[in-house]
């Protein structure tokens, strides 16, 4: 079990978990979830970290299909501007290693910006904190987990 499957189990939120034997030589770590999950790529998110100016960290969900737009996410956030964070600085604050974030479970809890395109999907799969394993679960149930918000934070 992972720190994300536990809160979820612990809450009981309803949720599923799916796993599928992760490549390592993968490109994309979402984007062959979702070829090996046989799943629409709208509907698999990938959790990334940013930082603002003021060096706060946080966590964008968005589809793998697309990316994240760091303009958005700052405005969302009320920042100057967003960078993608240092790999090293993700993995010491949520405790889940680059490629296997979850937003669920973090180490630390950061502010969580949930791309609005989640709520056009009965459920949407994100990571449960390990390549290979992926969370279903509905958008709501995401946003009341992680205290996130919804944002128009994703680009096609």
């Amino acid at each position: 079990m992972t720190p994300a499957i536990d809160l979820l189990k612990k809450a009981k939120a309803e949720h599923q978990v799916h796993s599928y034997q992760h490549d390592p030589k993968a490109p994309s770590y979402g984007l062959e979830a979702a070829e090996k999950l046989g799943l629409a790529p709208a509907r698999v998110f990938k959790t990334l970290l940013a930082a603002t100016e003021k060096g706060e960290l946080l966590v964008a969900v968005v589809p793998v299909a697309g990316s994240l737009d760091l303009k958005a996410l700052a405005a969302a956030a009320g920042a100057k501007k967003a960078d993608m964070a240092d790999p090293a600085a993700a993995q010491r604050a949520t405790g889940y290693l680059v490629g296997g974030i979850s937003p669920l479970g973090q180490k630390k809890r950061l502010r969580t910006f949930i791309d609005e395109s989640a709520r056009q999907h009965a459920t949407v799969h994100v990571s449960a904190g390990r390549r290979g394993l992926e969370l279903e679960l509905s958008a709501d149930t995401l946003a009341q987990h992680t205290q996130g918000q919804f944002a128009a934070i994703g680009k096609a």
